[in-house]
């Protein structure tokens, strides 16, 4: 009897343990060979996400090679790449409206069409692509580059007054497409819309995009006054002031308002003094 307890028991406890090793089994990730990446930036007021695969060279020859010219390909791994757009946008100069697509290009060797489809959830690889459900279908010139990237990378670089390039890189190759948000256009009716009502006016604000994104620098002064009115010891918008007048062609005014932006920085606590003093003196220096 003793015999058979012990049987049972070992049985029970090597049943107990190959469950558990089975479990463990269970809980395994494995690593994919192309990572899962996402970028998710802000160009002008635009909220922009791409989801996308990042195949590794390994030794490889990529463009003419793994991934062939004058073909469709999902511009990645694994899933087609998908983009979303938080409002209209231009790509490579075509229309797009707000939404997802599905991110698709035709690589070859000095050019490349890039496709975004109105096709996303679904898309494995570029398997079920048609070109009757492109939203868009754009001609952009790649370019070598010296250095060799490993990693195929997805980026919004160059960004500025709401506009950016989409840059797809990989290999000795990247392919740069210009991202238009049309911010202008989406502000501006703002600002004058806020500058004629009765409530509060965004002076230093709209001077600021009026500078930035050299509109009517006539307005821009007069906002930058009215500012400076509010907040006559603020540092950073005397120093604003200055930069205002110098674009307006102002260049005494431009000096006496950076002259007095050195003053107030003088004054100012350690970091703020440092910062202030040294965009004093450059904007100085620039005028004489």
């Amino acid at each position: 009897m003793k015999n058979l307890i012990t049987i049972l028991v070992s049985g029970a406890a090597f049943c107990f343990a190959s469950s558990l090793q089975a479990q463990e089994a269970k809980k395994i990730e494995f690593p994919q060979a192309s990572s899962l990446a996402s970028v998710k930036e802000r160009v002008g007021v635009t909220d922009v996400s791409i989801e996308y695969s990042r195949p590794n060279v390994r030794e490889r020859k990529v463009f003419g090679g793994l991934v062939p010219y004058g073909q469709v390909w999902r511009t990645g791994a694994n899933a087609a790449t998908k983009i979303t757009f938080g409002t209209d946008v231009k790509l490579g100069g075509a229309a797009v409206p707000a939404g997802s697509y599905a991110l698709f290009t035709i690589p070859g060797e000095a050019e490349w069409t890039v496709i975004l489809s109105k096709v996303v959830d679904g898309q494995w690889g570029s398997y079920a692509y048609d070109p009757k459900d492109d939203q868009a279908r754009i001609k952009v010139k790649s370019v070598a580059t010296s250095d060799p990237l490993e990693t195929m990378t997805i980026s919004l670089q160059d960004m500025r007054a709401g506009k950016a390039s989409l840059v797809i890189a990989w290999e000795k190759t990247k392919v740069p497409i210009e991202l238009d948000t049309d911010v202008v256009g989406k502000i501006k009716p703002q600002i004058e819309a806020a500058m004629a009502g009765s409530g509060e006016k965004p002076y230093f604000a709209a001077e600021m995009f009026y500078y930035e994104n050299d509109l009517d620098m006539a307005l821009a002064k007069e906002w930058i006054e009215a500012a400076a009115k509010k907040q006559p010891d603020a540092v950073w918008i005397v120093y604003r002031k200055g930069l205002i007048l110098k674009k307006a062609g102002d260049k005494e005014g431009a000096m006496a308002a950076a002259k007095q932006a050195r003053e107030l920085a003088s004054k100012a606590d350690d970091e703020l003094k440092a910062e202030y003093t040294r965009l004093s003196e450059s904007l100085i220096a620039s005028l004489k």
